[in-house]
């Protein structure tokens, strides 16, 4: 094309000179032709992706004109120069080809960008990448020729034109470059969007989206004040559950309807032909008949729609995108090493041109830049897919369980499903990020090998042995430490359950004085525990030490081999320093792929696959079309033929267990219809037979979604008797309700469910049984109110399954079910008549019901006391628990203790502390040590490179091998020191902080009980004990390790060049910047996304349990979109999350690569000065600072966001205890209280500081054995008296005498230990039988015996197996409230004190048990002091005394016959009783 010696590769012009120049044909053709190459190849790509994506189009702004003219004028001017060459063709003076072919492809290619720039604004696109790199590309292209131009300016006038030309183009490119870095406005027409806080990621630019600095603007407000929920910006469209939950679900869908069509079209005559012989229809088409099945194996095709593919389909093409920026990436990292040995071999050969230098340091930036570039857009690629994944799989599993069968519902529980959504959605997710090293590890490893094969040869081989010989070495250890892990999570939830229930009882612990007992079993849990952490903490520096050996022995074998294996082989720096960096990018592949494909494994597809693959309800089982006069059902119990009139009540009785339920159900298309027609006319309401009650406000669950009305809410409050309940409870009607309806009781759960029924306003009432969870008296009120005839509900279908007899004379029909067949129907009369299995059901009933009925009348109407103690329980016990506040307190305080900014540093001085000052001290020693080790090793590497070579070979390589084998085992050995020291420092610590922490909650006083949900107390002894434990170390052993590793690198460098010294500086202030940015943000980041994340799962788990009322009452689809709103909200605090790890990536590397170009830069300068061993030492350390600064960065985030464990660990542990449990030389005599006399003066008391009086200047003298009754309305104080006696409540003034001591000067466990207390609710721990009696093993089992055979449980407890080593369950749930009652009155009989005080029961105690108690109280205790607090009034007729409290003072003290004769309080409240 050119005359032939214009385009030889001109060595001398272009390489060996100081003054390098390109030869012109080159400029002319090749580099003139890369930036066209590069647009051609793209472009079809890229209009196929514009075809696709369109966001409305931009209008016409200066940019753009600018952008377009100049690209015009480009143009012109390349076209100029084609007509020129013309010209001279005219001229006769013919110009080489290739100043046509040029210009004509440079002129179509600007004419393209020019029309492309267009074609984007229509389009949408603010800043087109394309366009940039196209842009960028010609003009680094252009500055070579531009140079040698300058260079070469002479005075020929044929080239003036196309120098002039060439100026011009030049020019305008820069120019475009420019221009393009700016972006468009936002595109018109774009779907207006309302959004308050959209992400500025959608409108970035190019540039800002690939160094990740749109998010500038939340690390800046993330470290001016900690960030909120506010701050958030909302999901990209692309991101939200809306369109990714659709898009998998369709694809999902398709995969079902393929393999369906395959099943069908292969086995439609054989399934046909197996069902015509069966009469029932088989639940899942899996269980055909033999024949069927051999058929359609044989075709193959029975395959099962596979969740994979539809994933695949959904997520992959975007996941694809990720790939090839990762493999550019691994492509990329080995450039740097055959950089290096360019860099070293320039060192070498002293007379190269200086440029040369510059160059390779150049490129190695580039290079670098570009690695990180690539890197972090994988990352995000990946990490967004993950985001995405586990946002379809939630709400694909979500709307699952809403259509799923009853039968396939039972095959997993809530707790496996709601683990489905939370453990493998989240492992999908994690998974996302390593999934490419499974093809990337590999190629990696295979380059590698390949590069060093290159320099070592098969020496090389050598080193690989020993990599893959730790492999199975590093796996048992993981194997090890998993078991370990197992265990110990074992012994702790062991503990977290103790220590929940130690919580719970803790007032009953202290009235018993109990405690040493219950600290002493907590600690042997806790002993365990930490046995089995120091275990895992020995494998684990074991693999710390393997981990960093690893490429040290590799190096190691492979020179030792290299340089042994023949005398000619020379160790110099280009092999050993170029080796050196290969190894290390080995390192990560290598220990990444084990850990990878356990990933892998752990991952279950087939779970989630099998629970999508459920059976689905039928929607259209029960058709909502309206028949003739009523509905005729039947259903799947048995050919059952029933009509309801619209209007009627009708109920549905019968045996546990024959099908009541389930007719209801059927009503509700609930169960699988297998033949025949069912109907429902008008809309349905539901009360299941348990309550469900929704996390939300006592309102919410009423209104369910429906428009609220207040006159209306009012009356089915009232008709529901919930409005004696809404006086109680903390917040009204507003009252948060715990999960699951935890702060109510069953009564009051039944109650709300069917006030949302009555509310919801529907034609047809299906209420299974929802009046046996309540009281009697309010069963009758409800039944009144609401059911019966005269009822809320008159006129409307009513259908109630029952078991209550008195109700059933006022229903309409009843219809009698036995073993799912209806076998009779008719009216109350009708049926009594008939005398059939109706009558005798009858019989057996009414036998329990009479009891029930008649026990109050017997003793002479008690009835409407009882029914006032009823109720007065009900007000009682929500007043007293501090749970219903829980929920809106709770938040604040968490907010509170984390929210500080910079964790102070006498946190990590009390952590210090704890771990031990001294070996704190040796740590960092010992670090230090390890890396003067390291870096011997190198600098002995390095000096070994530079050893003279005498005819070919070395010597004394046997010392230079055994001194850096010797250095870096060192550098090993004192590596695995260091990290046993810290484990055990750690787990020192953790024993300290937790023995302080547990010796602090039982010496606290009960009013921090009251006030202090349990939840946060078990928060400190699960969450952040398991910080302590398992977190802290090894953050810290990373932090410390990275740190040392960052300043040894500094070290050597500035050792090595001591320029570097000057751009140290700025350096640091740059990454301190990034880092205290950083870290501010993303702790606050982690903490919105932790906070937001319970209520998907908790919210799900309500669903799952409550899916049949949500498709009862038809809000599935509401349901649906809770969830997606809930998931959304926890993205979107992740996405940011995701995106600071990027921007402190990018930022972070940043640095690392300006220290790889000043290192290269600095030994290029000093070149004459350095030996070949010391670049390469510098450098190949600068190569792997990049890592550990990033890594460092974000060990310190860690640390900062964990180490409040400490502090908020030591908050508790310092909170004020009571007195102490034993004063020394203030004991009282062995046999005190002997009388058992008691006496109160001026005493007054209040439960906590800021509360009023509760008692007031109480005087009052008991003598020994009086048998004293005190009574009082509700809030009297009668309770206080009790927690006084104990000092669980301490005086405000006067004080409390016990046969003459004052209580208040003895030991807390000397006072009571001498009293004995029968509590108002019984509360047992779980254990045996004889450890809820007798803790401490004081008494023998003849005693124990004993007092068992007198409080009547010994003939329950010897007819079980176990005797007295019955295990009871946790809060004594495997006993009966009356029996748990009993064994309170044994530990009572065990101590028996002289002074014996009864809270007495109020409502769990069935009245024949109270008898009991009394009885044996009579008799046992007819010499002691008994003071009973009473409820009921007969059961304190016959004592002594009673006393009336009144307001916290004494109204009234004498026997009850003279109080009765003086009609004050007393009497009437007798009177109320019918008792006077």
């Amino acid at each position: 094309i050119l005359p032939q010696e214009l385009c030889l590769a001109d060595s001398n012009l272009s390489i060996h000179t100081d003054n390098p120049d390109l030869t012109p044909c080159f400029q002319n053709t090749v580099l003139a032709w890369i930036p066209s190459i590069y647009l051609w190849s793209a472009l079809p790509f890229y209009l196929l992706y514009l075809k696709h994506n369109k966001r409305g189009y931009i209008v016409l702004s200066m940019l753009s004109r600018f952008k377009t003219l100049f690209g015009v004028l480009l143009w012109c001017v390349s076209w100029a120069d084609l007509f020129y060459s013309f010209h001279e063709l005219l001229q006769n003076r013919t110009p080489p080809p290739v100043y046509f072919v040029t210009p004509l492809i440079v002129g179509i290619t600007v004419l393209i960008a020019t029309l492309l720039i267009q074609y984007e604004r229509l389009r949408g696109v603010q800043s087109s990448g394309v366009l940039i790199i196209f842009w960028f590309l010609s003009v680094l292209c252009a500055v070579g020729p531009f140079r040698s131009k300058i260079m070469t300016t002479t005075g020929h006038v044929n080239e003036r034109f196309r120098f002039t030309t060439f100026y011009i183009y030049f020019a305008l490119i820069i120019i475009e470059l420019i221009l393009s870095c700016f972006k468009e406005k936002p595109p018109f027409f774009s779907p207006v969007s309302t959004d308050p806080n959209p992400c500025p990621e959608l409108t970035s630019g190019f540039l800002s989206r690939l160094t990740f600095w749109w998010f500038t603007s939340m690390a800046v407000l993330g470290y001016k004040r900690p960030l909120e929920d506010k701050d958030l910006w909302s999901l990209n469209e692309d991101d939200t559950s809306k369109i990714i939950v659709q898009q998998l679900s369709k694809e999902w869908d398709k995969e079902k309807a393929e393999c369906k069509q395959l099943l069908y079209s292969k086995s439609t005559v054989i399934v046909q032909k197996c069902l015509g012989s069966r009469k029932t229809f088989s639940r899942k088409p899996e269980t055909m008949p033999g024949e069927a099945e051999v058929l359609i194996r044989d075709k193959k095709h029975n395959r099962k729609p596979s969740f994979l593919k539809a994933l695949l389909r959904t997520f992959g093409p975007y996941f694809l995108i990720g790939s090839f920026f990762k493999l550019i990436q691994d492509l990329l990292s080995f450039v740097n090493p055959q950089l290096l040995s360019v860099l070293i071999g320039f060192i070498k050969n002293k007379d190269a041109p200086a440029w040369w230098g510059f160059l390779i340091a150049a490129l190695m930036f580039i290079c670098a830049v570009l690695q990180t570039l690539m890197l972090h857009q994988h990352f995000q690629y990946c990490f967004v897919t993950g985001m995405r994944l586990r946002t379809g799989i939630t709400g694909v599993i979500y709307r699952k369980s809403l259509v799923i069968t009853n039968s396939a519902k039972r095959s997993s529980t809530v707790g496996e499903i709601v683990n489905l959504m939370s453990v493998d959605a989240q492992r999908f997710m994690d998974l996302m990020t390593f999934l490419n090293m499974l093809w990337s590890a590999p190629l990696q490893i295979f380059l590698a090998l390949y590069f060093l094969w290159e320099a070592l040869g098969p020496s090389v081989l050598a080193g690989v042995a020993v990599m893959v010989l730790l492999i199975p070495f590093n796996s048992a250890i993981a194997m090890k430490t998993r078991a370990f892990q197992v265990e110990q999570m074992r012994y702790k939830d062991s503990r977290i359950k103790l220590m929940n229930e130690i919580l719970g009882g803790m007032k009953v612990l202290k009235l018993y004085a109990w405690e040493p007992s219950f600290l002493e079993k907590v600690l042997e849990i806790r002993k365990n525990e930490l046995r089995v952490l120091k275990k895992s903490a020995y494998l684990n520096s074991l693999s710390t030490f393997a981990w960093i050996s690893a490429p040290f022995l590799v190096a190691l074998t492979t020179f030792a081999v290299y340089v042994s294996v023949n005398e000619k082989n020379i160790l110099d720096a280009e092999k050993a320093f170029v080796s050196l960096s290969l190894f290390n990018i080995l390192k990560f592949p290598l220990s990444m792929l084990p850990q990878v494909i356990s990933n892998i494994t752990s991952v279950s597809l087939k779970r989630i696959q099998q629970f999508l693959s459920h059976d689905e309800l039928d929607p259209n089982c029960v058709e909502t079309k309206v028949i003739a006069p009523g509905k005729d059902i039947t259903c799947f119990l048995h050919s059952i033929n029933l009509l309801v009139p619209s209007g009627a009540l009708v109920a549905i009785v019968g045996p546990v267990g024959c099908g009541k339920s389930s007719l209801v159900s059927a009503l509700l298309g609930e169960m699988e219809k297998l033949e025949g027609e069912v109907a429902v006319k008008g809309s349905v309401a539901y009360v299941p037979q348990q309550a469900w009650i929704q996390n939300a406000t006592l309102k919410d669950n009423i209104l369910f979604g429906q428009a609220s009305n207040e006159q209306k809410y009012q009356n089915v409050l009232e008709a529901c008797a919930l409005k004696t309940d809404l006086e109680v409870l903390p917040g009204g009607d507003q009252t948060e309700i715990g999960e699951k309806g935890i702060n109510l009781s069953g009564g009051q759960r039944q109650r709300v469910s069917l006030a949302r029924a009555v509310y919801s306003n529907s034609d047809i009432y299906l209420l299974d049984d929802p009046l046996s969870a309540v009281d009697s008296h309010v069963a009758k009120h409800i039944f009144d109110k609401v059911i019966g005839p005269d009822g809320v509900l008159k006129g409307k279908t009513r259908i109630l399954v029952t078991h209550g007899i008195s109700f059933l004379p006022q229903v309409d029909h009843i219809v009698v079910v036995v073993d799912g067949k209806i076998s009779e129907m008719g009216s109350y009369q009708d049926l009594l008549k008939q005398n059939k299995a109706f009558a005798e059901f009858l019989r057996n009933y009414a036998l329990d019901e009479d009891i029930e009925e008649d026990e109050p009348t017997s003793t002479g109407g008690e009835c409407p006391n009882k029914m006032s103690t009823k109720r007065r329980v009900c007000e009682k016990k929500p007043a007293e628990s501090p749970l219903p506040r829980k929920n809106p307190n709770e938040k604040l305080i968490q907010a509170e203790t984390t929210e500080t900014g910079t964790v102070k540093l006498t946190v990590f001085w009390q952590y210090m502390k704890a771990v031990s000052p001294i070996i704190s001290l040796v740590i960092c020693f010992l670090y230090c040590c390890q890396n003067a080790a390291a870096i011997g090793a190198n600098v002995w590497l390095s000096d070994w490179t530079n050893e003279p070579v005498i005819n070919g070979t070395q010597h004394n390589t046997a010392m230079r091998i055994g001194v850096y084998a010797a250095l870096g085992l060192l550098q090993g050995l004192i590596v695995l020191i260091c990290s046993f020291t810290l484990a055990m420092g750690g787990i020192n610590a953790a024993r300290t902080l937790h023995a302080a922490l547990l010796e602090n909650k039982f010496h606290t006083p009960q009013s921090f009980y009251d006030t202090t949900p349990t939840g946060r107390i078990i928060n400190r002894f699960s969450k952040d004990i398991y910080v302590i434990d398992e977190v802290i170390p090894p953050t810290i052993l990373m932090f410390l390790g990275t740190f040392f590793t960052s300043l040894s690198t500094m070290i050597v460098i500035i050792a090595s060049t001591p320029l570097f010294a000057v751009v140290i500086v700025p350096l640091a202030i740059l990454y301190f910047f990034v880092q205290r940015f950083y870290v501010a943000t993303s702790r606050q980041l982690k903490r919105l996304e932790s906070v937001s994340r319970s209520p998907i799962y908790s919210h799900f788990s309500e669903t799952v349990s409550g899916a049949s009322v949500i498709r009862a009452y038809r809000r599935v689809k509401s349901f649906v979109d809770i969830s997606d709103v809930k998931m959304d909200e926890n993205q979107k605090s992740y996405y940011p999350g995701i995106v600071s790890n990027r921007w402190l990536g990018v930022r972070v590397e940043f640095v690392g690569n300006c220290i790889v170009l000043f290192a290269a830069l600095f030994a290029v300068i000093g070149k004459n000065s350095l030996n070949a061993g010391l670049v390469g030492l510098s450098v190949s350390y600068a190569l792997q600072v990049t890592l550990s600064l990033n890594w460092m960065v974000r060990m310190t985030s860690e640390l900062e966001t964990n180490i409040v464990a400490v502090e908020r660990i030591k908050e508790y542990s310092e909170t004020e205890t009571e007195a102490p449990w034993v004063i020394e030389g203030k004991s009282p005599p062995a046999d005190w209280p002997s009388r058992g006399e008691l006496e109160f003066v001026n005493y007054s008391v209040r439960y906590r500081k800021g509360l009023d009086l509760v008692l007031k200047d109480l005087n009052l003298q008991v003598h020994g054995g009086e048998k004293i009754g005190i009574v009082g309305r509700t809030g009297a104080g009668k309770s206080s008296m009790t927690l006084c006696l104990f000092r669980i409540l301490e005086a405000v003034k006067g004080e409390i005498k016990i046969d003459g001591v004052k209580i208040s000067e003895i030991g807390l466990h000397d006072l009571r230990s001498r009293l004995t207390i029968i509590p108002q609710d019984p509360v047992l721990f779980s254990g045996t039988l004889r450890m809820n009696l007798d803790p401490f093993n004081k008494y023998s089992d003849e005693e124990i015996w004993k007092a068992l055979e007198l409080s009547h449980l010994k003939r329950f407890v010897s007819s079980q197996p176990s005797m007295l080593d019955y295990e009871c369950s946790e809060g004594g749930e495997n006993l009966s409230v009356g029996q748990r009652q009993l064994v309170c009155l044994a530990r009572a009989l065990l101590r028996k004190t002289r002074i014996l005080i009864l809270d007495e029961a109020t409502a769990a105690i069935d009245l024949e048990t109270d008898d009991l108690i009394q009885m044996t109280i009579r008799t046992q205790f007819e010499d002691c002091t008994v003071l009973t607090i009473a409820h009921r009034l007969n059961t304190i007729m016959d004592y002594t005394r009673v006393l009336v409290l009144d307001n916290g003072t004494i109204a009234e003290f004498d026997t009850p016959a003279s109080l009765i004769a003086s009609k004050g309080i007393f009497y009437s409240m007798a009177k109320d009783a019918g008792l006077a």
